[in-house]
């Protein structure tokens, strides 16, 4: 029988870090956003995930058609 592993949250913290800040730079995400809104400004962390999180959704509903 195989040994479950439990996820360690800080370096899942750590993984969604990377990878936010990785798509964020992405030109796709950059066009995205740009055509969302022109003037947005994220200043906070929390409006970087949530418009990473916007970004992604939307990107696997388009390739769930």
């Amino acid at each position: 029988m195989e040994s479950v592993t439990v996820p360690n949250p800080q370096a899942s913290a750590e993984v969604w870090n990377s990878l936010k800040q990785a798509i964020a730079h992405s030109s796709g995400f950059q066009r995205w956003l740009s055509e969302k809104q022109a003037s947005v400004v994220i200043e906070q962390p929390t409006d970087l995930d949530a418009c990473v999180t916007a970004y992604l959704r939307q990107a696997l509903e388009t390739l769930a058609y």
